[in-house]
């Protein structure tokens, strides 16, 4: 029993994690039509701000987190302006293409400045311990990413379903030149989605620093599994971002716990038979 209850407390703060930083690539994916490969660098961008933020400059934990949040939107600004308006609505390949090159320039520029030595996020006192729930303790940082997760979740499912805003990328979404002439202005709409979307991913990449660590070829290493979670569960679906975060990292943590000389078999094993039943993802909705 201890362990079902280890497994199912780490699977569900790893699933937490991954959407997290993966919801911000559903949206982009799903209700801004945008293929960004290069996700996983901002969430990196994130973690390597919070870490000298942490480590080197001595900031509290909730400052390094606001400041990796902030400072990875005012990288990501210019980076929109200048590259990302030039490949909305352009055809899928166009867009991988340019965003891999983003994700390897941020690489490089990550190696220069940093170095190639991973990094980490010192967690304050109060995230260091654990949680006695009578039955079992919680690790208190694993039970912080899933509030985290939770908090993401609810929020972002109210400002898209519930609020002015989430109207207008919604309308801008289904037909960008009706909700031009209708006044919406969507360069606008997109640059604050994106910026939502980098936004989460920095602070995933911080929260989720003790679970994927933060090193030059993080955009990488988890590039893949970013674009699986949003495939499987359906771009631009929140409650399908969140099952299929939720259904990977359990059978990949249990994988882990049981076989670990299988690595990541179980978790791709998953995703083919997923996607075999549903090829839409799970909340994935049919085209027309």
């Amino acid at each position: 029993m201890q362990t079902v209850l280890s497994i199912a407390i780490d699977a569900l703060a790893y699933g937490m994690v991954l959407f997290v930083i993966s919801i911000g690539l559903s949206v982009t994916m799903g209700l801004m039509r945008v293929v960004n490969l290069a996700h996983g660098a901002f969430a990196m961008i994130g973690g390597y701000i919070a870490s000298y933020a942490a480590r080197d400059l001595g900031l509290a934990y909730g400052f390094a987190i606001v400041l990796a949040v902030f400072g990875t939107i005012l990288i990501a600004i210019p980076i929109e302006r200048l590259l990302y308006r030039r490949i909305y609505g352009a055809p899928e390949l166009t867009q991988v293409l340019m965003t891999i090159g983003i994700t390897f320039c941020i690489i490089g520029i990550a190696n220069y400045v940093f170095g190639p030595t991973l990094k980490t996020v010192p967690l304050p006192a109060q995230l260091q311990g654990s949680v006695d729930l009578d039955f079992r303790a919680i690790a208190t940082h694993r039970l912080f990413a899933i509030l985290c997760g939770l908090a993401v979740a609810l929020a972002l499912w109210y400002a898209i379903e519930r609020t002015a805003f989430g109207v207008k990328l919604r309308a801008s979404v289904d037909n960008a030149a009706m909700a031009a002439a209708l006044g919406v202005r969507t360069e606008i709409v997109y640059a604050v989605s994106f910026a939502v979307a980098v936004g989460l991913a920095a602070f995933g990449g911080v929260v989720g620093a003790e679970l994927l660590p933060v090193e030059p070829y993080y955009a990488l290493r988890y590039m893949v599994t970013f674009l699986v979670v949003v495939s499987v569960g359906g771009a631009g679906s929140i409650p399908g971002a969140l099952t299929a975060c939720l259904l990977l990292g359990g059978i990949d943590t249990t994988g882990r716990y049981l076989m670990p000389e299988f690595g990541e078999f179980f978790f791709y094993l998953a995703v083919i038979a997923i996607i075999c039943v549903f090829p839409r993802g799970l909340a994935g909705r049919a085209k027309g």
